[in-house]
């Protein structure tokens, strides 16, 4: 099983080889290098699987008119004709898509674990637990992701107990959808030592009950069951893989900067690309300071496998999330009073990190959510600027809540502001709860960071969200969710064109990762990936962009995706 599995799509699809061609008859949309969409009939591939050409209409197949030679000079040999050719019939075509920023194996575990993304109540998230249970029976634990007590409506944070309703005989562990809280029943409370004596660590914070752990675990304080929950055999993390390259090339994704990237999950990058089977372009960047050694050593490594892959960076994590209230902010949360989050690394442990990361020239990816977390990442990247010259391409993460004093200061340091669409819509009732009306003149800005000139690269922080970029298109154009609420878009003057939304999951995304000039645009001299879909999405409203379909996925001038296939 494990073998089909990991041949996956090269066995199932109809794959030209690496050869000059042509894909004809297209609705062509690329991205030139300011941005701006170029329109075009017919994209000519070359031998390498680089672009060759965009030609503005259908394609014509050169005269071959030769000169008479010079006496006692032979004839011009022919040209090489194209390896392959296709009619489109007319399709949109639009570059392979970027996602910015997710998380590449825990995409995969999720398709292999419990996901309760799908779960809209405490009740049916017990239920699912309970059969998943029974169906595995003979596991020692149970691991799970994606649930949300915002979306059940509960107020509050699940119990252990109610875990044990579900599951009681074995440990159950279940990250929250955002990866910043675990829920754990009581017996895994109990596999890990933990009592109502045990302390939380320094930017952690155990939910208590009376005076015992009441079962979820914020933050830092999650390692305290982490330390004990059986990590994943390297054939998991191989079949994983395998799973989230398939999900991604099923929704255009063609690149993604995976956050957070592990030795383990290095370790099968490269298995998977050893073997052929590498298809998705990875732009990976460590999870802390001991990753990124043991995975690059003194340096970034180059880029591998016809550019499929690179470690280039470090991925630092400064506070949480809204949801469990662990994002870092200036003032009390407004549902909170009392609780400001808090940051899970000091501002001299954050500096000495930073600094240890650039002095070897790796890029450094800051998680800032809170205006607090914000303004402390800016505070530190203009110190570490004194020191640190050069085209650094210092990134923050998510910036969520930034205060609007601070918004000019990611332009002043050519910070680039990593931002996920997707998370406004499904967070805005949330956000508002969280932060008060009065303290979202910088939430979720994307409109004020291109008027700052501010470099805007958009993901999806998959699995927090679904990998599906087109839905993150939409929202960025209109400021609403799947119901299309709220009607005109929360906060609507950050709404962003078209072209901006494009931008960002193209050549903003791979400029974020210095891949700008290899490969995101579709423009001659890059590498040919690209998406046919069923709908011309520079005309269509932002709620019909929503639901396009990705009919083929074609990297490096290869079909890797044919939908049905």
């Amino acid at each position: 099983m494990r073998g089909a599995l990991i041949a996956g799509l090269a066995l199932a699809l109809p794959l030209p080889a690496l050869a000059s061609g042509v894909i004809d008859n297209v609705n062509g949309i690329a991205v030139d290098p300011n941005g701006r969409i170029v329109r075009f009939g017919a994209l000519l591939i070359d031998d390498e699987g680089k672009v060759e050409k965009l030609i503005p209409g259908r394609y014509q197949e050169p005269e071959y008119k030769p000169k008479k030679p010079k006496k006692g000079q032979p004839w011009p040999e022919r040209p090489k004709g194209l390896s392959f050719r296709m009619d489109a019939g007319g399709k949109t075509m639009i570059p392979g898509l970027i996602d910015a920023h997710g998380h590449v194996m825990s995409l995969g575990l999720t398709l292999v674990t419990i996901d309760l993304s799908d779960t809209t109540s405490l009740a049916q998230a017990q239920a699912k637990i309970r059969a998943y249970a029974q169906a595995s029976d003979g596991r020692k634990w149970i691991i799970g992701a994606g649930w949300n007590q915002e979306k059940w409506g509960l107020g509050r944070f699940p119990t252990a107990a109610e875990l044990d309703a579900a599951v009681s005989d074995i440990p159950v562990w279940l990250m929250r959808v955002d990866g910043h809280a675990g829920w754990a029943n009581s017996a895994a409370i109990r596999a890990a030592g933990v009592t109502g004596a045990t302390k939380a660590p320094a930017g952690g914070r155990i939910e208590m009950v009376a005076g015992k752990p009441a079962g979820v675990f914020v933050d830092q304080a999650m390692d305290l069951i982490e330390k004990v929950v059986p990590p994943p055999a390297p054939k998991d993390h191989d079949i994983a893989l395998e799973k989230a390259q398939r999900a991604l090339l099923a929704t255009g994704i063609t690149g993604i900067a995976d956050m957070g990237t592990s030795i383990e999950d290095w370790q099968a990058f490269r298995r998977s690309a050893d073997r052929g089977a590498l298809r998705v372009r990875i732009m990976a960047y460590a999870a802390g300071l001991t990753n990124m050694t043991l995975i690059a050593g003194p340096e970034p490594t180059p880029w591998l496998y016809d550019d499929r892959l690179r470690l280039g960076g470090v991925k630092l994590v400064l506070d949480g999330a809204l949801g469990s209230r662990g994002a870092w902010l200036k003032a009390d949360y407004a549902d909170a009073p009392g609780q400001r989050g808090l940051p899970m690394i000091p501002a001299t442990q954050l500096r000495n990190i930073m600094s240890r990361a650039a002095m070897d020239n790796f890029q450094i990816a800051t998680h800032a959510i809170g205006d607090a977390a914000n303004s402390e990442v800016m505070d530190a990247i203009q110190e570490l600027s004194e020191t640190y010259k050069g085209d650094r391409r210092w990134r923050i993460e998510h910036a969520q809540i930034v205060s609007p004093a601070d918004l000019p200061r990611f332009a002043q340091f050519g910070i680039v502001a990593s931002m996920q669409p997707v998370h406004e819509a499904s967070d805005w009732r949330m956000a508002t709860a969280r932060m008060g009306e009065g303290r979202l003149g910088g939430a979720y800005a994307w409109k004020a960071m291109l008027d700052n000139r501010v470099p805007l690269a958009f993901g999806s922080d998959v699995p927090v969200e679904s990998p599906n970029p087109f839905p993150g298109i939409a929202v960025a154009m209109s400021r609403e969710d799947a119901k299309g609420e709220p009607v005109g878009g929360w906060m609507p003057q950050q709404r962003v064109s078209f072209e901006s939304a494009l931008d960002g999951f193209t050549r903003q995304a791979a400029y974020a990762g210095f891949a700008e000039k290899r490969f995101g645009s579709l423009v001659p001299g890059q590498r040919a990936d690209f998406v046919l879909i069923d709908r011309d999405i520079s005309t269509a409203r932002a709620a019909d962009i929503r639901d396009t379909q990705v009919l083929e996925t074609w990297i490096g001038g290869k079909r890797v995706f044919v939908q049905g296939q």
